[in-house]
């Protein structure tokens, strides 16, 4: 499915004149930047339906690549602010390293503190687009490490608070915050090419128009 920002991409390439040499399967997966703005009013609005949900259609926290590290561990030690000591195969020692929570503006230095969140809760993917995928497109989402923005280690306690909430219904505590919080959504619906509905996507450009100078760059899903 071309989605509108790889329609923007497609189009911008056309005006440019780079889209001969290049295929559409290659321009998919370049990289688009747009104003937060523009990300926001290009997302497709659509009705969602939760019909036929269960977590467990999302396989989540495999080792992707192999090396013995799970996807939870594998964002663990990507955001640590102070890298956490290391056993056996990819064990986090507890109470080493240092985390920021981007949710609520918390350090943490304990590893089982933090939960690993799908910026776009997995339940809010499926009603957006993702009941329409197959089982391996549906794991490859819940462990997406192509984009720092998809899984974030956050306060349990923010998680929780966040639940499967959209941004009409949830927003970061933390102010300084809210525009990196909203681009990220952005990027990830655009990534996978899911939609918003009505009163998301308003709440989405209400948060947009206090965030001017923000850019939200992707790279779609392959």
């Amino acid at each position: 499915m071309i989605t509108s920002l790889l329609r923007l991409a497609l189009a911008a390439a056309m005006a440019t004149g780079t889209f001969l040499a290049a295929s559409p399967v290659q321009a998919a997966a370049a990289e688009v930047e747009l104003p937060l703005s523009e990300a926001v009013d290009t997302l497709p609005v659509a009705a969602e339906d939760r019909t036929g949900y269960s977590r467990d259609l999302f396989k989540h926290w495999v080792d992707a690549d192999r090396d013995g590290c799970s996807t939870r561990a594998e964002v663990l030690l990507e955001e640590a602010v102070v890298a956490p000591e290391v056993t056996g195969r990819c064990s986090i020692t507890r109470d080493t390293g240092e985390w920021y929570s981007l949710y609520d503006g918390v350090t943490v230095t304990n590893a089982g503190s933090l939960d690993i969140d799908h910026m776009v809760p997995l339940a809010e993917a499926w009603d957006s687009g993702a009941s329409q995928w197959d089982a391996q497109r549906r794991q490859e989402y819940a462990n997406d490490l192509g984009d720092p923005r998809a899984l974030i280690a956050v306060t349990a306690k923010s998680n929780r608070s966040k639940s499967d909430q959209d941004p009409a219904e949830w927003l970061v505590s933390d102010e300084e915050a809210v525009c990196e919080y909203v681009a990220g959504w952005t990027a990830i619906k655009h990534r996978w090419g899911l939609s918003a509905d009505e009163a998301e996507a308003a709440a989405l450009a209400e948060a947009a128009a206090g965030c001017e100078d923000v850019t939200v760059r992707v790279t779609l899903a392959s």
